[in-house]
């Protein structure tokens, strides 16, 4: 186990939840807007920083990791949204298997491309099964991954697909609606794989205030991920950091 799973498992253990902020390398590819960012993110007592997204068009991603590494002082994991969104400089990196969708490429064909570079960059890989939820409206992972989301009201689904990722050896589970979604995973859904799953569940979409942030918590999610908002509201993650560490 390495060493940043070693802290998600031993965070679910003690009961403390994590905060991770999600960076766009597109949305802030201007050094000066990244700096910002990370440095809010740290304020704010983050406890972790994604990289990455389901559709980059910046060529700078390697650069923009290694610059997020530099001002950072805590773990920078890579969320990749395809093979080529990847660096040495990163301290682990979500190995996504979409499980929620039938897309082989998304189940192990990206991932034996991405494996050979992964090892010989010597980063921790976190073997992750990926469950997109329907958050209200279309979204680029969708779009991008050809998948057909959950659906929100059907927890007894998203429990069975995340058993199932756990029987396959799996050690996180990640419920997403994607980046600019109207509603996050909904607090039933979260519960029942709760109930269902001793792996650290992230949750990520749709998560836009203090409140919705506790609730999730509550429910049963071990780490929120937060993006769009933060991007919206950068002062936002003040009030979402101290709700989630509550």
């Amino acid at each position: 186990m390495g060493p940043v799973l070693q802290q998600l498992e031993d965070a679910k253990v003690r009961g403390r939840k994590f905060l991770a902020v999600l960076i766009d390398p597109d949305f802030g590819q201007a050094e000066t807007r990244l700096e910002k960012t990370v440095q809010n993110a740290c304020m704010a007592k983050a406890d972790l920083l994604f990289v990455g997204g389901s559709l980059l068009t910046s060529a700078s991603f390697d650069h923009c990791v290694k610059r997020v590494k530099e001002i950072a002082d805590r773990p920078v994991v890579l969320f990749p949204g395809s093979p080529a969104q990847m660096s040495k400089h990163a301290d682990a990196v979500l190995f996504l298997s979409l499980i929620s969708g039938r897309n082989p490429e998304l189940l192990i064909g990206h991932h034996v491309t991405a494996a050979p570079t992964i090892k010989a960059m010597g980063i921790e890989a976190i073997p992750t099964g990926y469950m997109l939820v329907d958050g209200g409206r279309p979204t680029t992972v969708s779009y991008v991954s050809q998948t057909l989301p959950l659906p929100h009201d059907k927890p007894g689904i998203a429990a069975a697909t995340a058993i199932a990722g756990e029987l396959l050896g799996l050690r996180t589970i990640y419920m997403d609606t994607g980046s600019g979604a109207q509603r996050t995973v909904s607090p039933a859904m979260i519960s029942a794989v709760r109930k269902s799953v001793g792996l650290p569940i992230i949750i990520g979409g749709g998560i836009r205030d203090s409140v919705t942030a506790s609730a999730l918590c509550e429910a049963g999610a071990d780490v929120l991920v937060i993006g769009t908002a933060f991007e919206e509201d950068p002062e936002h993650i003040f009030a979402m950091s101290e709700a989630v560490h509550r």
